[in-house]
């Protein structure tokens, strides 16, 4: 097929928008999608410290060549790559992220569950079993991730979430029932280093692509225990789904904000007395930990 604005050979169909395009209108709208949400969200700012949490793989890859040539000649953002080492054998190598950053030209920074929590999660799989390995995981990598961008000035925590990874959390809260997560405030709780999306609005088929352009060497596999997470379920319904009604993963990302900014969630945000994190209620990571020591 050729480009819908061009005609040279296209490299992507768009079924959302009806284009056939070639790499260059490719790259232009993909960026400009994203740039656009940036300026929507006013998620960087002048004398920011930009931390990409960098797992290696293709949305955290992209992500950072694509915050490297938007901010990386300015004088007045750093910006860093941060890796989370949680401990999963077989599956996450740190040298993979270090040489994807080096190579990008961004320093590159890592830590490890070992290291913060003393435990990894297989450790704790074997402790607990893998039916909420993904939940443990999460809770504990989102702590660890705050906590090292507060050790290194880091103002806001760059993520690849895309617009699949969005859609996806918004359908699971609500087959949940979890309204709490629904109306979570967007504003970041005290202590919490405010997170920005920048691939919020674009599929993961298109940050694919985009990794594929521009980064040698990322990860491809998937974490041995994702096959028990809801989420995967939740990926082959929207998947599924979404291909008659190619629009639904933007209209569940809209209605997740469009609920975010109507209320509050219930309870108020406090600092652990324990890891001085910020927490609402009881801090999960610590009754996480506390369960796994006492097993």
């Amino acid at each position: 097929m050729l480009c819908s604005k061009c005609r040279r050979q296209a490299v992507i169909y768009q079924r959302y928008s009806g284009l056939h395009l070639c790499r260059t209108h490719f790259e232009a709208d993909f960026e400009a999608k994203a740039k656009r949400a940036i300026r929507v969200h006013r998620w960087i700012a002048p004398h920011d410290r930009i931390g990409v949490a960098m797992s290696g793989g293709k949305d955290s890859s992209a992500l950072l060549f694509f915050l490297n040539r938007l901010v990386g000649k300015r004088k007045d953002v750093d910006l860093f790559a941060i890796t989370i080492d949680e401990g999963i054998d077989g599956y996450r190598d740190p040298s993979v992220a270090r040489r994807i950053a080096e190579r990008i030209g961004v320093p590159h920074l890592t830590i490890s569950f070992r290291d913060d929590f003393g435990i990894t999660v297989d450790e704790i799989v074997r402790k607990k079993g893998d039916r909420l390995s993904c939940s443990y995981c999460g809770v504990l990598r989102r702590q660890c991730l705050n906590r090292m961008a507060k050790e290194h000035g880091i103002t806001r925590l760059a993520l690849g979430f895309n617009l699949d990874d969005e859609a996806q959390s918004v359908l699971m809260n609500v087959l949940r029932g979890d309204a709490d997560r629904l109306i979570r405030p967007v504003e970041p709780a005290e202590g919490m280093v405010q997170r920005i999306k920048p691939f919020k609005y674009i599929p993961e088929r298109e940050v694919a692509l985009y990794a594929f352009y521009h980064v040698e060497g990322f990860e491809l596999g998937r974490c041995p225990y994702a096959y028990n997470a809801l989420r995967s379920d939740i990926r082959k319904l929207l998947n599924d789904y979404a291909w008659r009604h190619p629009s639904t993963r933007y209209s569940l990302v809209s209605l997740g904000e469009r609920l975010a900014a109507l209320g509050s969630v219930s309870g108020e945000a406090g600092v652990c007395a324990t890891c001085g994190e910020p927490a609402i209620g009881p801090c999960r990571a610590c009754r996480i930990l506390d369960e796994v020591r006492h097993v």
